[in-house]
């Protein structure tokens, strides 16, 4: 347990005293770590920062699992003056200032998206325990539900759904069912635009045989808003009046940010987190229920992904529909190695895979990025640390792909900035 949170987060870290803390001592009683990113000049921060202290102090004096548990400061403060004084806030110890590539490591391996976040991790192995663990703070204060870990989706859901007439029914509606579980709401204008593409694909989707339902998790700001949305849709809801239920669904699924639309098996499994992008690139629903394809073609609706951790991206010379063929069957099998490795591990693999052609999403990416207008061009894009690493050789083989993608995961790689 201590060596492999030694390997996470270093030998040393730091407390609010200026002190040392030793890693490996600390490791040894713990169950449960909490890593805690944020940045002192963040309004959103400085708020769950005091809800976290007083958080924190109850189940440090209070609990049988007081002992098990520690949280780690992850900064992305820019000033160490800065970062030094938000932690004398804090009764817990944090990285290093200095230590960027951990705490980048630490923002892409668990992918957080914004701040604050708290993800709980399993001490032994780095497991994400909780994502969402600003909810536990708020929904358990004193600490009873610890270890967060999570539930079967059917247990979160039970109770009451309703459906738009104002009938209610239970979790039977879904036994049997690919579930979808959007969470929307109405004040915000992309949520609005994916429910109408929704609209359409749930009924090609019923329409065809396939048993679906979907499960609306509102974040409407009241309950006329929520009726007002809801009147909308054709599927079943979490009545509003029930936050507490809601809640634990936006934990289950460590929801960061919506619309989200998550996409089950009949036994409750997640089959993707991306049912938004999959939604808007398949209008036809001839790929439902959307299981991860392990190379994408570069395109408007699915670039969003390229922000949610390191993305290998190999552009070709293909301007026309099905030229970009024989670049996915070169870099797939490499994909699908990687994605069954994790997969095996539990763990969400840590670099997605695209090829792009020749067309205006490319030509921008490659302005953002500032890459070579090489072609073929064979790159590893890290946009959260605004990082590149580039291979730029005149021919790209299985071999050369899969010798780039080995060497960024065991880190011998170069970093060039974006």
């Amino acid at each position: 347990m201590s060596e492999f949170l030694v390997n996470l987060l270093g030998e040393r870290l730091v407390n609010s005293e200026k002190a040392e803390v030793d890693v490996q001592a600390l490791g040894s009683k713990l169950s449960l770590v909490g890593l805690y990113f944020g940045c002192s000049l963040n309004g959103p921060c400085k708020q769950f920062n005091a809800s976290l202290c007083e958080f924190y102090s109850k189940f440090k004096k209070s609990s049988e699992h007081k002992d098990t548990l520690e949280i780690v400061f992850v900064s992305s403060d820019q000033d160490q003056k800065h970062w030094q004084d938000f932690l004398q806030e804090m009764q817990w110890p944090a990285l290093p200032f200095k230590d960027r590539h951990k705490k980048m490591k630490l923002w892409n391996k668990y992918k957080v998206t914004s701040i604050p976040s708290l993800v709980f991790v399993d001490a032994a192995t780095g497991k994400v325990v909780c994502r969402n663990g600003l909810l536990v703070v708020r929904d358990d204060p004193k600490g009873l539900e610890f270890p967060w870990g999570p539930k079967p989706f059917a247990e979160v859901v039970a109770g009451p759904l309703l459906r738009n007439n104002r009938q209610t029914t239970d979790i039977s509606s879904l036994e049997g069912h690919y579930v979808g579980v959007y969470f929307s709401a109405h004040w915000c204008p992309p949520c609005r635009s994916l429910t109408r593409v929704l609209l359409e694909s749930y009924r090609t989707v019923k329409e065809s045989g396939q048993h679906f339902e979907m499960v609306f998790v509102s974040a409407d700001r009241s309950e006329e808003s929520f009726q007002q949305y809801f009147s909308e849709m054709p599927w079943l809801a979490v009545p509003y009046s029930d936050e507490a239920r809601r809640s634990r669904l936006n934990r289950l699924f460590g929801i960061q940010g919506i619309p989200t639309l998550i996409l089950l098996d009949a036994e409750g499994h997640m089959i993707t987190r991306q049912g938004r992008v999959e939604v808007l690139n398949d209008p036809e629903c001839r790929l439902f229920p959307w299981h991860p394809r392990p190379v994408l073609e570069l395109s408007e609706s699915n670039a969003v992904q390229l922000h949610e951790g390191p993305c290998l991206v190999l552009f070709v010379d293909a301007e026309e529909e099905g030229e970009l063929e024989p670049a996915k069957e070169l870099i797939q099998p490499i994909a699908e190695k990687i994605m069954a490795k994790y997969k095996a591990k539990e763990e969400e693999t840590p670099l997605l895979f695209f090829v792009a052609g020749e067309d205006d999403m490319s030509d921008s990416l490659r302005d953002y990025t500032n890459l070579p207008e090489a072609a073929p061009l064979l790159t590893i894009l890290d946009m959260s640390a605004r990082a590149k690493y580039v291979k730029d050789v005149e021919e790209i083989t299985p071999a050369v792909v899969e010798t780039f993608v080995q060497d960024f995961l065991a880190e011998k790689l170069k970093p060039e900035p974006i």
